[in-house]
């Protein structure tokens, strides 16, 4: 049913791929999508692109998330459209994206102690495949970045806390510009992967004190490289 999607503008594919479905009854109101897991497969993604065009198509008001049930095709009229996080920083100030590491820095050390004590078997086996992903693409810029993302993601699900699931779901787009700066700063994918690497020995060993310390490194070094990215000498477009 669904094409490999092959551009860098991932998310927007699908998207579309989604929307012609419906327009062609393809899909019907009321009909679920297959699982996060399950398209990734099918479009041939990441889960992060998947989980952004997800949100793309709630925004438009095309299908609804469910706790716990899943994600269904609606009539366009779903009051769960929320507003998007993205446009509030890139319209913002220069220093918007400094004010995203400010709230990394509150949520992901704790995140990331929480993953240490809570991953399961498969979401730790989630993060060792996105990482070695990253050090088999520290030459493509849109591989690399959509693996950082989802281990990201990967750490926000080990914590098994759906609430903080959510918080991170809502910045991806924003992480996103944000990424796509610091990997044009020289040695910015190196110093993360380096970071990354720490973060997962920590999880591993169920040592969430060393988990919190290393996503606080990590963080300093997106605080500095991100003052060296292009993005952090200019407004946002």
């Amino acid at each position: 049913m669904y094409k490999v999607i092959q551009s860098s503008r991932l998310y927007e594919q699908i998207v579309q791929q989604i929307e012609e479905s419906i327009g062609t009854g393809k899909l019907k109101v009321g009909e679920q999508l297959p699982a996060e897991r399950d398209l990734a497969q099918r479009f041939g993604v990441s889960r992060t692109a998947v989980r952004e065009a997800v949100k793309a198509l709630s925004e438009k008001g095309l299908v609804e998330a469910l706790p716990g049930r899943g994600t269904f095709i609606t009539n366009g009229t779903s009051n769960g459209i929320r507003q998007s996080l993205d446009r509030l920083v890139k319209n913002g100030q220069p220093e918007g994206f400094m004010y995203l590491v400010e709230v990394r820095e509150i949520l992901e050390p704790e995140i990331a102690a929480l993953a240490a004590t809570r991953a399961s078997d498969e979401d730790l086996a989630a993060m060792r495949e996105v990482v070695a992903i990253m050090d088999a693409a520290r030459y493509d810029p849109d591989a690399f970045i959509e693996a950082d993302l989802d281990f990201h993601l990967a750490l926000a699900e080990a914590a098994a806390n759906p609430l903080i699931l959510s918080l991170i779901d809502s910045i991806v787009g924003i992480l996103r510009e944000q990424r796509m700066g610091i990997f044009r700063v020289e040695g910015g994918p190196e110093r993360g992967q380096y970071h990354h690497k720490r973060i997962l020995d920590a999880i591993e060993h169920r040592d969430p004190q060393g988990a919190r310390d290393a996503m606080r490194a990590h963080l300093e070094q997106v605080r500095e490289d991100s003052r060296d990215s292009p993005l952090g000498t200019r407004r946002p477009a």
